[in-house]
């Protein structure tokens, strides 16, 4: 996908633009540049020469030429009036995502009375002839879709609402650098995604056999289309299968299959088998490439994004693991139509999480409730995906500010493991939210009364929010004590302050004294 920046004169169409294109890892181009490049001449001599009909002709040629696909062009800044002409908007929409930045004529003077570039329609009186233009322009430029206002918000946050809308981000800081694609219809994409990236190797695909029913097939179907040559594999579903044996099977199978270095690994599943397949693509003939469709709210949202991998012992989960980023991860949010109703509310303790971390709207949407959140799924897995894309870019090896994703999980993995994984991860997340912000509370860390908010929009999205009565504490407590997350034999929290504020890891005095009490 294409991305094309578009709006008036002054409203930062190359700033925000260039912005997004380093967040994305693509190619920027000005295609007004392009054009004087093309020309040999500036585009006010352009106009001086040939006029406006010409320079508009020349703009359709270059535009025509970065919209191809063989083009590496990933963002685009178009001149203000480049879509005026119909066959012109065509050919962007058609290409990619179309993105108009508005401002107040205020805005755009004083930016432009800064800018040294002259703008042969501005000519003159400055002030009139903008307001004249943007009263030509103004029914044109309000018909698009995608409009953001670009008053008082810097340019790395008009990149990240644009990433928001349009389900893509890029991930780095991890040595591999990778895409993340959300949007209706990704499934069946995914041999062409594989292929425009070089990916179409032999492969094999791990699913699991509640997964492999309905999506195995199509999965297949469209990478076989793609040319490339599959062998699929299916483990046990369940956290109760996230276990060393199963690893070892899927070592087999790979060997079995005849993969080698070049040979690519795609989990298809939740956030069991994407744990799974990944560690097993790390340490398969010592790290062969793997990409990732997380199929259920909670693997979309939180586990398919940052490179984490790995198994359980029965002392605790995830002890055994490594870092291997795969290489692309699709999210379909339209395969969330067979996500039984326990996984949604297992999959809203992440989504909740990064809303209380980070996203203060995600947070308010999450108060309206599991329908209100089903009716916009695809906006709430871009939503809570972006908090998670964009805390791993800034920390990948969880040496800092990345523990703030652990919120919750630090109780919750003790809760899982006491119950005998009879509570899903989600569900414990949402218990250890609550129980960790009510020590805070106790510790003087937050607010009195934070932790009783949390409960209560857990609570609208069905989750449990207090750990259930035939749950030893002191179980929990030793499975608390084995987490990966402790440091020197201490037990670190991450905690939420407020909405939209954490403190990554924090040790809490007295904690297990008041565990035994909550």
């Amino acid at each position: 996908m294409k991305f094309f920046i578009y709006g008036p004169p002054g409203s930062g169409k190359s700033t925000v633009g260039r912005r997004l294109a380093d967040d994305l890892g693509r190619l920027f181009v000005d295609l007004d540049q392009q054009i004087e490049e093309c020309a040999g001449m500036s585009i006010p001599e352009i106009f001086a020469g040939s006029g406006e009909a010409d320079f508009r002709k020349l703009e359709y040629e270059m535009l025509e030429k970065v919209c191809s696909s063989s083009h590496p062009a990933g963002v685009v800044a178009l001149g203000g009036g480049a879509l005026l002409n119909a066959e012109n908007r065509e050919l962007a929409e058609q290409s990619g995502l179309v993105v108009c930045l508005r401002a107040t004529i205020d805005t755009l003077l004083k930016r432009l009375e800064r800018d040294h570039v002259q703008r042969p329609l501005l000519g003159g009186n400055i002030r009139q002839k903008l307001v004249d233009l943007l009263d030509a322009r103004e029914q044109h430029y309000a018909s698009f879709t995608r409009v953001l206002a670009v008053e008082n918000v810097i340019p790395g946050e008009l990149s990240r609402q644009i990433q928001i809308m349009s389900g893509n981000y890029h991930v780095a800081g991890m040595g591999q650098a990778y895409d993340v694609l959300i949007g209706s219809g990704g499934l069946s994409d995914l041999g062409v995604f594989l292929r425009t990236r070089g990916l179409d190797r032999p492969a094999v695909l791990v699913t699991d056999k509640n997964v492999g029913k309905y999506y195995s097939g199509p999965v297949l179907e469209t990478l076989r289309a793609a040319g490339i040559k599959t062998s699929e594999m299916r483990i046990e579903p369940g956290e109760s299968n996230k276990h060393i044996e199963t690893i070892v099977r899927m070592w087999e199978a790979f060997a079995e299959a005849g993969l080698d270095r070049n040979g690519l690994i795609i989990a298809l599943g939740g956030g069991v088998v994407g744990d799974l397949a990944g560690f097993a693509a790390a340490t398969f003939l010592r790290g062969v490439d793997w990409v990732n469709i997380p199929t259920s709210l909670l693997a979309m949202v939180d586990s398919s994004l940052g490179g984490k991998t790995g198994a359980n012992l029965s002392k605790g989960k995830n002890l055994i693991g490594a870092f291997h980023a795969p290489r692309l991860v699709v999210a379909d949010p339209d395969v969330l139509a067979t996500l039984p109703e326990t996984e949604w509310r297992a999959g809203m303790a992440e989504t909740f999480k990064h809303g209380v971390i980070s996203d203060p709207l995600l947070f308010d949407w999450c108060g309206q409730g599991l329908l209100a959140i089903k009716q916009r799924a695809e906006a709430v897995v871009r939503r809570a995906a972006a908090v998670k894309a964009w805390v791993i870019t800034q920390d990948p090896y969880e040496r800092e500010y990345r523990k703030v994703l652990n919120l919750g999980h630090t109780v919750g993995h003790g809760v899982e493991l006491a119950s005998g994984y009879r509570i899903s991860h989600g569900e414990a997340v949402a218990i250890g939210m609550v129980i960790e912000t009510w020590l805070a509370e106790r510790c003087g860390i937050c607010q009195q009364g934070y932790s009783e908010r949390l409960k209560k929009t857990l609570s609208t999205l069905e989750l449990p929010t207090g750990i259930p009565a035939d749950l030893n504490r002191e179980e929990i407590i030793r499975g608390m004590k084995m987490d990966k997350k402790r440091a020197d034999g201490k037990v670190l929290f991450a905690i939420s302050t407020s909405i939209g504020e954490a403190i990554p890891a924090i040790e809490l005095s007295n904690w297990e004294k008041m565990l035994l009490e909550a």
